[in-house]
């Protein structure tokens, strides 16, 4: 109950480190178990980023520090957001190559905002290309371009090889281990408010998990008083009426472990269960008279799509959970804890809006992982309306390439709407910033790859709704669509690959209306894949040589998510990724676009 506690948060890009680097603490406190990472979701681990925001805790010179570990993409900063109102400072992480980049610049924002003075850690000092002084300077000049005050300009600067868990807070220093963070965090971090005998509980919910045993689970830091196990308490909503509920269960965070409490106070971040109408932002309290904690607001989503039942011919063939009645309760749980979603039901199909391709991108990989079976349709922009004007959700887009390839990457962005605002080269390389319609985004990360050769790194962030943008002229591939039904054939393939590029390969079954591939000249195709060599008693040289197909490019949701077109579904199942029309029949397509 007496013991010191200071609260902080990890913020970064993504891939500058965050995880890592709070991996580290845990191991260097004795915390981590063997293997045991912050990363600890399948999806996390195999995509090497940060998607839900966790806990955790070290004890270092008898002073407790809560940790969180925030997700860096651009997609999930309302896992940021809600997270940088329960704590007291950050540990902001810069790449010493890279420097600043956008979602250093969305999360650094925030925390400005909030008044919180940030650490600043300058990680990977160990990279070929690494500029840890130049890296300073970006830092800067981002702290004063963002509006920072003159106490929140005097940060402390930490140097870290987060991976090999060292750190050093000169440059000339040896390094041993991360002690000069924990040393730093214990002399710069403001005291978590403590427990105060007669105070009134006031503790806010900023984060949500899900028990199948228990239900809803709420992750609150506590600001007043405190909390016991078997409490009744009251929830305060804003704008609405007060609710009571009963803690059933208490933990806090010891590593990444929960660890059950009879009692938690002031200044602490714990687990609470019991209290299943509760939402991000709450306040629990003990005194129906109590004034609520400020309100956090969750930022609003900019992209939507539409969930319907499988009607494909393999429709049922690898799903457990096919009807409409199951993907609506899956949903729902996914609106549980993703306050980042917004789902709206009509008729059999279910109108997704979430914060970008890849916010519903990874709820559509785990849906399937967890057996179930869907059709998506193309992810679209969402339009408003706004005192009689159009408005649309617009991004800042920071490019790093290559010299050579900074024409096409200007080229295609100008051609989706997007302005360049500014070209900075450093040695062979540039680094372009544009703003412009998140439509103009949309599908394009694919053709950046292929323009860039691989070489080029693209990050993007929300600014705001802004005046609709018009037309927007984006160079699209046709569809090259089955006619018939079958397995594809090896002759047929080799045939059609000189069309554009394929889809499967030989021996994949295949239906009407399925899309096997794209056209590069951007017409609309009808072929036979499962067309076989015509047999005769001639030969040949030249008919008999070997068949060499290109490898085809095998669909992932990500990639179906980008290449889709308006009249085309994604056919989601728990093992196959495809691609179909929404109208099978060639016949029907036509009298449709005739109409």
């Amino acid at each position: 109950m007496s013991q010191e506690i200071r609260n902080i948060a990890i913020i970064a890009h993504v891939d500058h480190g965050k995880t890592t680097l709070t991996d580290g603490l845990m191991e260097f406190a004795g915390l981590r178990d063997e293997g045991a990472s912050m990363d600890s979701n399948a999806l996390e681990q195999e995509r090497g980023i940060t998607i839900y925001a966790k806990n955790t805790s070290v004890t270092y010179k008898g002073t407790k520090i809560n940790i969180v570990d925030t997700p860096g993409h651009a997609d999930f900063g309302s896992e940021v957001e809600r997270v940088l109102r329960s704590i007291d400072s950050v540990l902001l992480v810069v790449d010493a190559q890279e420097g600043p980049m956008p979602q250093t610049r969305f999360v650094l924002k925030k925390s400005l905002e909030l008044g919180l003075k940030p650490i600043v850690v300058i990680n990977k000092i160990d990279k070929p290309a690494a500029d840890p002084d130049h890296c300073e300077e970006l830092v800067l000049e981002l702290f004063l371009e963002l509006g920072a005050t003159d106490e929140q300009m005097d940060f402390p600067v930490v140097y870290a090889i987060a991976r090999d868990g060292l750190a050093k807070t000169k440059m000339e220093d040896e390094m041993k281990d991360l002690s000069p963070i924990l040393d730093t965090i214990i002399s710069y971090v403001p005291v978590a408010k403590s427990f105060k005998e007669g105070e009134s509980l006031r503790a806010q919910v900023f984060n949500l998990g899900y028990d199948n045993f228990l239900g809803r689970l709420a992750v609150a830091r506590i600001y007043e008083g405190e909390i016991s196990k078997g409490q009744s308490v009251f929830i305060k909503h804003k704008g609405e009426s007060t609710k009571k509920g009963k803690v059933v269960k208490l933990s806090s965070y010891e590593g990444v472990r929960q660890i059950e409490r009879e009692k938690a106070y002031a200044g602490d971040i714990v687990l609470i269960a019991g209290l299943t109408e509760i939402s991000i932002g709450d306040t629990v309290t003990d005194n129906e008279n109590s004034e609520p904690l400020p309100a956090i607001n969750v930022d609003e989503p900019t992209v939507k799509m539409q969930f319907l039942v499988n009607s494909s011919p393999f429709a049922g063939r690898e799903g457990k959970y096919v009807t409409s009645r199951q993907i609506g309760e899956r949903l729902e749980k996914e609106m549980e804890i993703n306050v980042g979603l917004q789902v709206e039901r009509k008729g059999e199909i279910y109108d997704v809006s979430g914060r970008g391709e890849m916010h519903i991108a990874i709820l559509l990989e785990n849906m399937r992982r967890e057996g179930y079976e869907l059709s998506v349709s193309q992810p679209k922009a969402i339009i408003k309306e706004d005192s009689g004007f159009k408005t649309e959700p617009f991004e800042e887009v920071t490019i790093d390439v290559p010299a050579e390839y900074q024409g096409s990457v200007i080229d295609r962005l100008s051609n989706r709407g997007f302005v360049m605002q500014s070209m900075v080269p450093h040695e062979n390389q540039v680094r372009l910033l544009f703003e412009g319609p998140t439509r103009g985004l949309l599908g394009y990360k694919n053709q950046f790859t292929i323009d860039t050769r691989g070489e080029g790194i693209l990050a993007s962030r929300f600014i705001e709704f802004r005046k609709y943008a018009g037309e927007i002229k984006k160079r699209q591939v046709g569809s090259m669509t089955s006619m018939v039904n079958g397995k594809a054939l090896g002759f047929a393939l080799f045939t059609l690959q000189d069309r554009g590029e394929l889809y499967i390969g030989a021996g994949t079954e295949v239906y009407e209306g399925m899309v096997v591939g794209n056209t590069s000249k951007g017409e609309e195709m009808v072929v036979n894949p499962t067309k076989g060599k015509q047999l005769t008693n001639f030969r040949s040289k030249s008919s008999d040589d070997a068949t060499t197909l290109i490898p085809y490019r095998a669909l992932s949701i990500e990639i179906g998510l980008e290449i889709i077109q308006d009249d085309e579904f994604l056919e989601v199942c728990p093992k196959s990724v495809r691609l179909r029309k929404q109208n099978l029949k060639e016949s029907e397509r036509k009298k449709e676009n005739k109409i």
